[in-house]
Parts: structure tokens; sequence; C-alpha cells
């Protein structure tokens, strides 16, 4: 009974900061800012905790890892209580498989429907780069069902996927052609493909398919992938300053995953270097 009255009380606190402050979110740009949920607390945190920590931090929402239509409700209630927003909803299919996605996605779609929420769409296993037949045929099933309940598909590329690097997105989304469907460019995966030394040219590349981004510090003399965004020797203000150049204003998801230390030390120290980026951005301009 204790636990329950304190992730209420975080709510109204939550919620008292906001009309107390006014919104505090900082934007870069035009860019909406969200977290993955990996470095909010997956499976360890309530949706009312993790809603309440980044209502007070600034940020604008999360995206939510896919797990079941039931922990997919209590996320959808607690992020719309503080007013913040489930950016995507990750999942996917398996190309190799009879039944390639999970049946229960349909039901997901429609708590979804006209929500805004990205599903982020991973497609695994068939020989890579020799069955993009297979791969489009797969993600037009999905992206009807998506446009019956006013969703967006997004391409999300993975290490090890068959969908791979953001040009393999846009590959799949031209091929696909459908007014709903797009690539992602996520900044990690592109150096895990051994690719981030090309990420100017694969920018301009995806572009006109492009419809969300994600980031994260990266140390790229150590060959460490995945940190904080005040860590690292990777340009992150030059990597904006490329996504203006390509016409890119969406959101930006910040990926957390397996990244050392306290997750709640980890979201002030990413949502102020945010901040700091913003800052050195708005100087230059002046």
């Amino acid at each position: 009974m204790k636990q329950i009255r304190l992730y209420g009380c975080l709510l109204v606190l939550a919620g008292s900061i906001v009309a107390a402050q006014g919104e505090q979110t900082v934007k870069t740009g035009d860019h909406e800012f969200f977290v993955f949920d990996n470095g909010v607390g997956r499976g360890k945190w309530t949706p009312q905790e993790q809603a309440a920590a980044l209502k007070e931090l600034g940020y604008d929402g999360i995206s939510y890892n896919y797990t079941s239509n039931e922990e997919l409700g209590k996320r959808i209630e607690a992020f719309k209580a503080v007013n913040l927003k489930i950016f995507g909803l990750y999942c996917g299919a398996k190309l190799d498989k009879p039944e390639q996605y999970n049946p229960s996605l349909k039901e997901a779609f429609k708590m979804l429907k006209g929500s805004g929420t990205v599903i982020w769409w991973t497609l695994t296993g068939g020989k890579y780069g020799l069955e993009d037949d297979k791969a489009v045929k797969s993600v037009q099933e999905i992206a009807a069902i998506a446009e019956e309940n006013e969703l967006h598909v997004v391409l999300y590329p993975h290490k090890g996927c068959y969908v791979a690097t953001a040009s393999d997105a846009a590959r799949i989304a031209k091929r696909v052609n459908r007014p709903n469907v797009g690539a992602s460019f996520n900044l990690c995966h592109e150096f895990l493909t051994d690719r981030g030394d090309k990420v100017p040219e694969t920018l301009k590349e995806v572009a006109p398919y492009l419809r969300l981004v994600s980031i994260n510090g990266v140390d790229v003399k150590n060959k460490k992938y995945i940190l904080r965004l005040d860590q690292g020797d990777y340009d992150i203000d030059g990597f904006l300053g490329m996504l203006s150049n390509a016409d890119y204003k969406g959101p930006i998801g910040l990926q957390c995953y397996s990244v050392p230390g306290d997750q709640k030390e980890n979201l002030k120290e990413n949502i102020s270097a945010w901040r700091k980026i913003h800052e050195r951005r708005m100087s230059a301009k002046k």
C-alpha cells in the first residue's frame, strides 16, 4: 500500500512541477527527445515510475519494447496521465518463420490507433541482402494493418538483422512504396556494422525516407558505441548539424542499451548533455 501511495505521489509531483514551471523539455531545433525503455528501468520500474521520472527531468516520452497488450495498456495510461508520448513500439517480424510476427500486435495497433506512436519494426532471419522480395511483402502486410489504425511503420536497423543498417531500411522502404512506411537511422548500429565513417553519405541517401533517429555517446577510438551523451569522442553536435542539412525535423531517441551506471543518474546526465548541445547550437547560430 505504501508503494502504491509513493507512485501516486510521484505522478502528482511530476504534474505539479510542470504546472508551476511550464514545459521543461528542451528541444534541439525542432526535435522532440525521448528515451528507449532500456534506459528507464525496463522490467524493474513501474510505468508510473517511468513516466514520473521522465516528466520531472524534461523528456518528451519513451520508446517501449513490446511485451504484451496488458503491459502496453498500463504504459498508455501512465504516460497519458502526465501528458508524455509513447514515441515508438519496438517489435518486428521473423522472415524465416511461418508465423512472422506476434498475432497479438493486431490488438496492440488498435490500442494505439491515431496516437502518433510509431511501429518501430525490425526484420530478422533470411539470407542477408538476398530476400528483399520476402521482406517487402512482410512489411507491406504489417503496414496495411497499421494504416487501418492510422499508424506508421518505421524500419529499425539492428546489427545482425536482415535490416541491419539505415541503408537497408531505406532500400526496403523505397520498394514497399507506402506513405506510412519509412526508415530510421540508429547511430550505434551504423558503428556496430562498420559504417560509422560513412554517416554523412548515409544520411543523404536515406533522407527521403527518414522518420526516426536514435543517438547516444560514441567513443570511436576505443570502439565503445553505446555511451551516455556526455561521454565519448564522437561529435554529436556535428551529427545534429548533418540531420539539419538533411532537413530532418522529427523526434530523436536516446539509446541506452547496457550503458554502465545508475539509470536515474544517467537520465539526469543525458538530459543535461542534451541541453548543453542545444545551447551550443543556438550560440553558433548567433
